[in-house]
């Protein structure tokens, strides 16, 4: 039991250490394509947006957090999967790692940069425990 409870300390301790070392592999904006800005202020658990203007609002639109790329997401308008648009290749720049998950989202109101019903598609680089943790400092 007490090898149990150290090794649970260890892991705890470390934890910020492995996020330290997931966020050193990721690319940062340094990388962006060009014509790619900022477009919001840090949201919590994404990072600030950061898009090409002309791309929107499919994007792809890159989540960045410490300077680094978190996420892509894409915004596709809810009556464009109701007329059966498809979407065969969505893609960002090349360079970015392997997705660790997706969440999609639907927003039946739209949100500021977008007000149609539409679903937000989110693709992350970083553990799900890592995305909670992009908040405001």
């Amino acid at each position: 039991m007490r090898r149990l409870l150290n090794g649970l300390a260890l892991l705890l301790v470390a934890q910020p250490a492995l996020a330290q070392d997931s966020y050193a592999t990721l690319p940062g904006t340094e990388t962006l394509p060009e014509g790619v800005v900022q477009v919001s202020p840090l949201v919590p658990t994404m990072g600030e947006h950061w898009a090409d203007p002309a791309t929107l609002p499919l994007g792809p639109i890159y989540c960045v957090h410490r300077g680094k790329i978190v996420c892509l997401e894409f915004m596709i308008a809810q009556q464009e999967f109701t007329e059966g648009q498809s979407w065969p290749a969505l893609a960002g720049m090349h360079g970015l790692p392997p997705v660790n998950h997706t969440r999609i989202g639907f927003e039946p109101a739209g949100h500021e940069g977008f007000e149609v019903p539409h679903y937000d598609i989110h693709m992350y680089f970083l553990s799900p425990a890592e995305v909670a943790q992009i908040q405001p400092e």
